[in-house]
């Protein structure tokens, strides 16, 4: 029998989070209402209160470098794409044109 890792979306991480900072419950609570390991929420509260202050800056986000490599990289992969299907569609007319010939 494999165990298989749960992944938690983003807005779940968030919610439980936000139900840690306020301790409206304990961390025991928490972990039997969401069923979670509360090492787990408590790391999630921990990122979501060092976190909090990046949203709040004027700064823009490393984010946006990230997506714009990665904008970059795939205009890159359609451009190489596009070339070789452009070379196979030519090789492919000139076969068939040959075959053609043949009979």
């Amino acid at each position: 029998m494999s165990l298989k890792r749960q992944n938690y979306t983003p807005s779940f991480k968030a919610k439980v989070a936000l139900e840690a900072i306020r301790e409206e419950a304990t961390l025991a609570q928490l972990s039997s209402k969401y069923k979670v390991n509360s090492n787990l929420i408590s790391r999630w509260k921990k990122q979501a209160l060092d976190n909090l202050t990046s949203l709040f800056c004027n700064q823009p986000q490393n984010v946006t470098n990230s997506d714009e490599t990665r904008i970059q990289m795939l205009h890159a992969k359609i451009g190489q794409l596009t070339v070789e299907r452009d070379f196979l569609e030519l090789a492919s007319n000139r076969l068939t044109s040959l075959s053609a010939r043949k009979w």
